[in-house]
Order: structure tokens, then sequence, then C-alpha cells
């Protein structure tokens, strides 16, 4: 499941000839036997196995074609969910599952589940070797005076062609662990080992627990996953968290949580909520342990499932939770850093729409700014469903706040959307409407072929023509897109930050007892890619996302985040523009002149040199991700990591600044820190002083 908020439509009426399951003769691949022990597929699951693959043959926006060329896709998925780190199975293993290479494909036709449980239970066995290892090896005290070192990005290494191999390459992840353990608490030896014995009995224990749903959730992601990164197979007990568990962990911190490798990541973080508020826990982070109180045992989490970890961090309102983290930043060497929050119910109005008003001086003159943070499009829908008068939206809230900010005098509003994952598409439309006369807004296309054109509805009502920038980074997605596709193609302000995630689809969910009424038990759901967004003059929103008009410094590339870093993203591709009028509120002629008065500013202001330079050093330096297993060398390094993370987090502040309570700062002096804001707020004051 991905991190942000995923644009659903109601689940459609899909039909199609299918063979009766029950009539269905199984061809398997290979001949099989499973041994003592050994997780094995249920007819239930043969049967589902089919089913999904002839929806998402169907009905996928991509209409892709079952062949040896995709099934090769979905081996290679399967290998890295189940051994990522390619750390557990052998080479010698990897060349015996080639004979699946190339008849997934028909696999999935005929319901042979084959593959998916001879490769896991091989991965089983030898995870239970390794563990017997591990046991051996933490009896034995660490030593820290070799001068060898370790790489800890095992993405592009090999599987270990022998024991020996495995059993060293065993030997340095320890040691490395350890090493970390003793460095970040000043940990004596036995309680490094204690802490260690700990994580592995707990990597024992959810080994133990996978079940064979389990295994075929993972094969069929590792299917699904091969046409698109938000395309799911959802197990009745994950549908079941979809749909309602994980929207329960809301209370208490404000995120969403998945199992993600020996880690908890945090996938999504509600607007309004602690966590947010804190703006220290972002999408992706890795939660590494969970502690009660300002004083509680700090317990380490690694290899723990998701309910297990939710459970530890939802509690009572008022209280205090710590959480170890490690971001996706994070330099190799660097320590986890820890959070403290305090929890509580997360309310609506936290979650909506805000403004401010900030002074910004350019070449000795100061701009009045209207800020307007929007932390997600949000919509009562069914509060508009009965035509409540006064129902939750966005754009109420910004149409509310337009008005109060003229009547304070601004002269120009930033709409700020960062870290804005999107939400209502209904308020992405009806908002871009404040600000045009009339028109498009944005195109979709089915799967068809089909397009289909939203507009603009308010009848030419523009509520603020004056001028006007959007404020977006790379986790600016979806709906947020939508608005600033739209705002600068009618070239109807500037679009400043960084690019944005990329996010041009839309999903679906299938039950799929729909299918399969003779089940006595739940089969589970699919959510599917269907359509796909396209601006109003063609170009798609998928992959690339929108480009700033003015790009500022940003630590986030699109190579490791975003759309375009998944490998099986829908591609960008162009459609027909639709008529629209473009104002000339924005040509070409001033965008230049902006961003040759913010190349100079880039040069000569102080902050903006050193951000530009913190952000450098600190791409450098995650680039590097070999460590030293000598403590003094290794004592060193983290020093330099930890110095260039916190420079990093520093410069790259992208959320509103908040003091250490989670309120958000009043002061004049506070706010100036958001350097991006305030970046913004001049080049939209170079605007309006050019204009007059």
């Amino acid at each position: 499941m991905k991190k942000y908020l995923v644009t659903l439509v109601p689940v459609l009426m899909l039909s199609f000839q299918m063979d009766s399951p029950s009539d269905k003769v199984i061809t398997r691949t290979v001949p099989v036997t499973y041994a003592e022990g050994d997780l094995k597929p249920t007819i239930s699951q043969e049967k589902v196995e089919t089913l999904v693959a002839k929806l998402l043959t169907t009905y996928h926006y991509r209409k892709v074609r079952l062949n040896d060329s995709l099934s090769a896709v979905v081996w290679d998925n399967y290998l890295k969910e189940i051994d990522g780190s390619k750390t557990y199975l052998l080479a010698s293993d990897v060349t015996s599952f080639e004979k699946y290479r190339d008849q997934i494909d028909d696999a999935l036709v005929n319901g042979d589940l084959t593959a998916a449980y001879d490769i896991y239970n091989v991965f089983r066995k030898r995870f239970q070797e390794r563990s017997a290892f591990i046991k051996e090896q933490l009896k034995k005290p660490f030593t820290f005076t070799a001068d060898e070192t370790f790489n800890t990005d095992r993405e592009k290494a090999s599987w270990p062609k022998s024991i020996e191999e495995q059993n060293d390459l065993w030997r340095k992840i320890l040691k490395n662990q350890a090493l970390d353990l003793k460095l970040g608490g000043n940990r004596s030896d036995s309680a490094v080992s204690a802490l260690m014995t700990q994580r592995y009995n707990n990597l024992d224990k959810a080994i133990n627990r996978v079940k064979s749903a389990d295994v075929f959730q993972m094969y069929m992601n590792s299917f699904a996953e091969a046409l698109d990164p938000h395309t799911n197979y959802l197990s009745p007990s994950n549908a079941d968290r979809f749909n309602q568990e994980m929207s329960q962990s809301l209370e208490g911190i404000g995120a969403m949580l998945q199992e993600d490798g020996d880690y908890i990541k945090i996938t999504n973080v509600l607007p309004g909520g602690p966590a947010f508020k804190s703006n220290q826990l972002k999408a992706n982070d890795k939660i590494a342990g969970v502690a009660q109180g300002d004083n509680g045992h700090m317990v380490n989490t690694m290899n723990w499932q998701v309910d297990e970890v939710v459970k530890l961090i939802k509690g009572p309102k008022g209280t205090v939770v710590r959480l170890q983290v490690i971001s996706p930043n994070a330099i190799a060497g660097a320590p986890p850093k820890e959070i403290r929050l305090v929890r509580e119910k997360i309310k609506l109005e936290e979650q909506r729409a805000k403004k401010e008003v900030i002074d910004v001086v350019d070449n000795g003159k100061t701009v009045k700014i209207g800020v307007i943070n929007i932390p997600m499009f949000y919509r009562d829908f069914e509060g508009a469903r009965r035509r409540e008068e006064g129902f939750s939206s966005t754009t109420s809230d910004v149409k509310k706040f337009v008005e109060e900010l003229k009547a304070e005098k601004v002269q120009g509003i930033v709409i700020d959307l960062r870290d804005n994952g999107g939400g209502s598409l209904t308020e992405a439309i009806d908002l871009t409407g404040l600000f045009i006369p009339k028109g498009p807004v944005v195109q979709v296309k089915e799967s068809t072929g089909e397009t289909e054109v939203y507009s603009d509805k308010d009848g030419g009502a523009v509520v603020y023509d004056g001028p006007m920038a959007v404020l977006v980074n790379r986790f600016s997605a979806s709906a947020s897109e939508i608005f600033a596709a739209a705002i600068q193609d009618y070239k109807r302000g500037i679009i400043i930050g960084g690019q944005t995630y990329g996010k041009g689809t839309v999903q679906t969910l299938v039950d799929l007892n729909q299918w399969l009424p003779k089940e006595p038990e739940k089969v589970g759901q699919v959510k599917m890619t269907i359509q796909k967004f396209y601006r109003i003059n063609g170009s798609s929103t998928q992959h690339r996302g929108v480009t700033p008009d003015v790009e500022l410094p940003s630590a986030f590339s699109a190579e490791e985040y975003g759309e375009s870093s998944q490998p099986s993203a829908l591609p960008w591709d162009h459609i027909n523009s639709t008529r629209y009028d473009a104002s000339q509120a924005v040509d070409d002629k001033i965008l230049a002149r902006l961003r040759a008065r913010f190349d100079q500013r880039l040069k000569s202001d102080v902050e903006l040199k050193q951000l530009a330079q913190d952000l450098a050093d600190f791409k450098k330096a995650k680039e590097n991700t070999v460590v030293s297993l000598l403590e003094s060398k290794r004592r060193k390094e983290r020093e330099d990591a930890e110095r260039k993370r916190t420079a990093a987090v520093k410069v790259s502040q992208m959320s509103a600044l908040a003091d250490e309570t989670g309120t958000p700062a009043k002061t004049e002096s506070k706010k100036k820190k958001d350097t991006y804001l305030n970046e913004a707020g001049l080049v939209l004051a170079d605007y309006i002083l050019a204009a007059k």
C-alpha cells in the first residue's frame, strides 16, 4: 500500500465470462510435493489466483498481457519481497528457482501456486538455519578492534555462493547492529547482547506466525505491483485493516503504519494529529522502538507485526509515547532519532486549511503576503449529499480566508500545498474555480481510451484575481497536482518549490467475494488502477508531476522519491489538449525575470547559500553506504553523520514550523525560519513589485 491518499472511485460493475472455479482443472508447472511443516496453498487461493489474474488483465488501465516478460518481473518482485536483503537464500537456491521465471504467467491463469510456496518454503528452511547460526553468534562477545567495513546497501549485492560466505556476511551484519546499539546508547556488552537476542527472538516469532494467507498475499502482490505500484491484492485480514483498523489507529498519534521488511513503516501522516503537528514524523519513516511515558523503557520493535506496534503506540488521550525513528534520508551509520508525542484524538478542524499573513522585505520594500496552508483536500460528502448549509469543504474554507485576506489588504496570496497528499477531486476542481473565470480543470482518461473533461462550474465567479503563487514539494500529490497544474496551465499564478510526486492515477476497490459467492469465508479485495489524470494542456500528471516555475533546493530527488522512483509506475504520456483561455498574468518573460532574481539570491543570500550547501553535502554523504566496524572509526563516522543529518533536517523543513509542544509557531522570528515559505513570498513579491 502506498503512503499517499489514494484517489478512489466507487466499485465498478465489472463483468466477464469466467470458467466455473469448481470445474477448473489445475495444471501445474512442475510436480509438487510438500514436506511436513511446509506451508501449502488452499483450493480457495487457487481460485482467487485465477480470478485476480483475469480481473487485472481485463480491467487494469495498463491492459497488460500475461507473457514470459511479465512472468520474469513477478519472479524478481517475489524474490525481493521474500529476501530483499539477499542474506537468507543461497545463490544455488535462486538458480533452482529459475525454472519458474518464465512460467508464472501460465501459473496465474491455471491457478497454480507451486512457485509461490516452493520458493517460500525454501526460504523458511534457510531462515531456520540462519536463526541457529545467529543464536550461536550471540553467545559470544563482540569485539570491534578489527579494521573492516560493511556495506549497508544490499540491493545490488549478490546472494552468497556458499555457507561459509553467508556465515561471514552474517557475522558482519550482527557486528554492525551490535556496534550501532553500543554507540547509540552507550550500552554495556551484556545489554547489547540482551537487546540483540530479543531482536532475533522477535524475528523468529514473526516468521513462525506467517500463514498460508500471508504467503499468498506476498505472491499476488508481486504480480499486482508489476502492473503499477498502486495496484494491490489485500487478503481478508488486510482488507479489514485497510477499511477499518488503520483508521482507528489514527486515534493516538495520527499515523498509518504497515510492515516493511524488518521495520514498521509510516505510510501516511494525518493532518491535524500529534505526528503532523510535531513536524518530526514523515511518511516512509521507520519505527525502531516504542516507549511509554517520559521514562519508560524503549521496546525494540524490529521484526514485530504491525498490529503489535499499533497496540504499543495507541493509548489514552494526553499520555506520552516516545518513538525511535529511522528516516529514509538517514545516512549510513546515523543513529535513530527519538521523538516525543502526546497522544490525542484527531480533530477534524485540525485537518482543515489555515491562513496567516507574513511580511517579506524585497529590496528594502515590505510586501504583505497572505498564506493559506491546505494539508489535504477534504469534503464532507455526506453533508454535501444532504445539502447541509456550511458543510465542511476545502473550497468554502479557502473562499472565506481569501475574503478575509483581501480585507486585510494583502498584496498577494500563496497557496501552500507542501506535503498535501491529495484527497477529494471535487475540491481540487472547485478550488481552482475560485481563481479562474471558468473552464476545464482536469481530464480523466478511462482504460478504454474514452476521455472526460471536468470543468469549473461556478458560473465565472472569481473570488481572487490578484497575484498568487502555489508552493509545492516532492510530497504534493494527486489532487494537489491537479490544482497546481491548472493554475500553471491557465498562467494564473507562479508554481514554486520542488517537482511534485507524480501520482496521476485513480484506483477502485473490488470485493472478490462477488465473483466467488460459494466460498464460505472472505477471499479479500483488489485495489486496481483504472483511470489516469491529464492536464488541460494534454500532459499527464503521472510520473513527471508538476515542474515548478521557480525551483527551490530540495533534499528529495526524483530517483528516490515519488512515482518516478517506482519501476512499475505507469509512464508519462500526452493526449489532446482541451480548449481553455489562458490569462496573460504570468508569461515566459516574467518567469525568466523571477528565476534570474532567485538565482541572484541563491548566490548572495547567506541562508539560501547555506541551505544549498547543506543539501549538497547531505546528498553526497547519503551515497556512501559503507560503514566501518572498527569502533574508533565508526564513532567518528556516526558523529559526522549525525551532524549532517541535523543540518539536513533543519534546512529541508517542508512544513510550517512548529514549536516543541506541536503548536504552530506564532512569533515573527519563528515564521522567518520557514525558509521555503519565505522564499516563496520573495518570489511573489518580485512579481508584485515588477508589475508596478
